[in-house]
């Protein structure tokens, strides 16, 4: 395969990163694109640098399709030219991105959305989506990452004009069988333009937005703003194939059964509702299996039963006071043991009683939480559930 030119029409002799691109393109972009368009930049004022996909693909451990892939998404935003050569790539052209700017900013669809604007703001990015119901939010392997503190902007979906122009288009027209087929309905407009989003715009493989749908489908979610809100916190997470998003979820799999082991429960499956618990402890509040098998086994000791509920207490408390680590749990554990001390009748105390020290790390500063009566709030509810 032949060299390949990089052009810049941009200011020459250092490499610039506008701010524009920052605030605008980047927070949008997948974390690999970012890297390669910032390499191409900083190739551009290198001596003989003439590199390939293969090269490019050395530098960043990757296949010579995720480059093109990196490549055609910047094309497609505007901020560089792509020159092929009989199907090979021949130059690049960096383009300038203040110019870019203003030709996308192109009058919107009759229906009121940008088509011309393949990478709104970074206040209007669609990365976290608020207003779902609580069953929309019990996502998994890593989905509720995207689904909090965002506005209520229109949910992320390609244009009309976008959707008639891939009409034809084979894969469009398989994403869309296959989806229909998963969830036993006929797609609306609508849903056409939220799904084929993530292969036109994020550029997500045929069989990856298929086997999304699959995913979503098996965990009884069928509605397209689930689908979305997985889709987008895979993509955040830099999922881009369906071997990505299979080894994702072994890893989750995985996961479920080393705290199912650490509850005693073995010889079944988890039901969605300890799958929402162990996906929020996992990836919401970021524990490993070692906190929240100790979370599991104080569990088993205080009710004698693998109660899901009772280790959430735990867990959601753990969480609100900081805790990363089974050494913040410790320091937890003797600041509350010393408030209960305190609290208790004052007794006869030998003079001249030295102070306590703290045996760990002081960076961690735990918030106080009155772990007793978390427990007995959750006993108090569970006691009127049965009535």
């Amino acid at each position: 395969m032949g060299s390949i030119t990089i052009q810049d029409h941009r200011l020459a002799g250092a490499t610039l990163l506008p701010d524009t691109f920052v605030d605008y393109y980047m927070p949008r972009a997948n974390g690999e694109f970012v890297k390669i368009f910032l390499y191409l930049l900083r190739s551009v004022h290198a001596p003989n640098a003439y590199p390939t996909l293969s090269s490019l693909a050395d530098v960043f451990s990757c296949t010579e399709k995720d480059v093109l892939r990196a490549l055609r998404y910047w094309e497609k935003a505007g901020l560089l030219k792509l020159n092929f050569k009989e199907k090979e790539l021949e130059e690049i052209v960096l383009l300038p991105i203040s110019e870019t700017l203003s030709a996308t900013r192109r009058i919107p669809e009759e229906d009121g959305s940008d088509a011309g604007l393949p990478l709104p703001p970074a206040a209007e990015l669609p990365g976290k989506i608020e207003g779902t119901t609580k069953q929309e939010e019990e996502t998994s392997s890593g989905e509720n990452s995207a689904g909090k503190g965002a506005d209520s902007r229109q949910p992320v979906q390609i244009s009309s004009a976008r959707l008639r122009e891939l009409k034809n288009n084979e894969d469009a027209k398989t994403i869309a069988m296959v989806a229909e087929a998963y969830l036993g309905r006929t797609l609306s407009t609508t849903d056409l333009r939220h799904l084929l989003y993530f292969y036109d715009e994020l550029h997500f493989p045929e069989n990856l937005v298929e086997y999304l749908v699959e995913y979503c489908v098996s965990r009884g979610k069928r509605s397209m703003h689930y689908i979305e809100t997985v889709g987008l916190a895979w993509y955040k997470d830099g999922i881009l194939t369906l071997k990505d998003a299979k080894a994702r979820e072994k890893l989750g799999k995985k996961n479920y059964y080393t705290i199912f082991r650490a509850f005693g429960i073995r010889n079944r499956d988890p039901i969605p509702d300890e799958i929402a618990a162990m996906d929020r402890w996992l990836n919401e509040y970021g524990f490993s299996t070692d906190i929240i098998g100790e979370a599991a086994s104080r569990t088993i000791r205080k009710t004698g039963q693998p109660s899901f509920p009772y280790a959430d207490v735990i867990l959601t408390a753990w969480h609100n006071a900081g805790v990363k680590s089974l050494d913040d749990i410790t320091v937890l554990d003797e600041r509350h043991r010393e408030t209960r001390k305190a609290s208790e009748p004052d007794k006869k105390k030998p003079s001249g009683t030295p102070k306590t020290t703290n045996r760990f790390n002081n960076n961690f500063q735990p918030r106080t939480y009155d772990y007793d009566k978390l427990e007995q709030e959750l006993l108090n509810s569970q006691e009127s559930g049965k009535h």
